[in-house]
């Protein structure tokens, strides 16, 4: 019956749909294969402004600004933004490529402890002496699937007059009624200073990262932010795909929305059988093992059985918490799901996860 991928971020199955695939041809035979330079020599057409365009629009944001990958999004925002004089509070279960990026920031530090609105409000106290204070948070978490708890976070801000960034990789495209992400989600859109998301997920699983915001800080980031400056402009085929995404998605909300029932099938069904899922509510469904051998073996016997899905141990999530992570498609079937779960409880009960 073929292999069934289930560690994938294509959350919306877009990377495979056909209007997605030819405007990719299109904007290859129309615009080339690439630049060949950096967005402020000869690397900026009109796609790429219109991309820009249409990313602020969806996220209803004032303008935006494309890089390579999230990752160097994140690498590129701290340092331009912030001083000697400011602070950024982040989120100890930040993803890499935000701690990354404050490491490269000459602001002072702190971490609170994940999602502890308690610690968060300790450490904006501590932090009022400073200039400018940012929180920085993942909307959700890749590792664990939970979703960070932005209303509380941004009634923290407002109170403690702090600007709040999120990074919504894996939220933008599916969730909130309109896929536009956490912020969406829980009603904060406008309470929220500074998204960074990525074009590599949902929106047509290519390449590409981007940071939208206040149009002063996009004009910032064009003059400061290194990594938009020293790499070359996303190529014509990615910035087509992910246009067509983004079109998609705001004709309809049907596929942000088919997410929501595959999810909770696959989650209660794994719970029902005996397994313990991290998070809620999220097509990340983390199944918790604890140790890295039993994690890894029950992988590959999942392989065996047709269903492709990874284990994930020490560094890349702490000692003792290894898992497989399983992510659900809005192209999954309901006969998919139920295969995977079925072979979850097979190869859980042979390996001794499952009494």
């Amino acid at each position: 019956a073929g292999i069934i991928n289930f560690c994938a971020n294509n959350y919306l199955g877009l990377s495979s749909h056909p209007e997605v695939i030819r405007a990719a041809v299109e904007a290859l035979e129309k615009f080339g294969a690439g630049l060949s330079s950096v967005r402020f020599i000869c690397g900026t057409q009109s796609i790429h402004k219109d991309l820009e365009e249409k990313i602020a629009r969806f996220h209803q944001r004032e303008d935006a600004i494309l890089y390579a990958s999230c990752f160097d999004a994140n690498a590129g925002i701290f340092e331009a933004l912030l001083t000697p004089e400011d602070a950024v509070l982040s989120d100890e279960l930040n993803h890499a490529s935000i701690i990354d990026g404050i490491r490269l920031c000459k602001a002072n530090k702190y971490r609170y402890k994940h999602m502890d609105m308690q610690d968060l409000e300790a450490k904006l106290k501590e932090a009022q002496k400073h200039r400018l204070r940012l929180v920085a948070t993942d909307g959700a978490f890749s590792m664990d699937g939970d979703i960070a708890p932005l209303r509380e976070i941004c009634q923290l801000a407002q109170k403690y007059d702090a600007l709040v960034f999120i990074d919504e990789c894996h939220a933008t495209g599916f969730l909130g009624p309109n896929g536009r992400g956490t912020d969406e989600l829980l009603g904060v859109m406008d309470k929220v200073t500074i998204i960074n998301s990525t074009l590599g997920k949902a929106l047509g699983g290519a390449a590409g990262g981007y940071t939208t915001g206040p149009k002063p800080l996009i004009d910032l980031l064009r003059q400061r932010s290194r990594p938009y400056l020293f790499s070359n402009s996303l190529p014509p085929a990615v910035v087509g795909c992910a246009s067509k995404a983004l079109d998609l998605l705001m004709e309809s909300n049907a596929i942000a929305q088919s997410m929501a029932a595959k999810t909770q099938r696959f989650r209660s069904k794994m719970t029902a059988a005996g397994f313990t899922i991290s998070g809620k509510d999220h097509p990340i469904c983390p199944v918790m093992l604890g140790d890295a051998r039993l994690a890894s073996v029950m992988a590959e016997d999942m392989l065996n059985r047709g269903i492709y899905v990874i284990g994930f141990s020490y560094p890349v999530v702490p000692k003792g918490k290894a898992r497989i992570r399983v992510q659900i498609s809005a192209v999954h079937s309901d006969e998919d799901i139920d295969r995977c779960v079925d072979a979850f409880t097979e190869v859980g009960r042979k390996h001794g996860a499952l009494r």
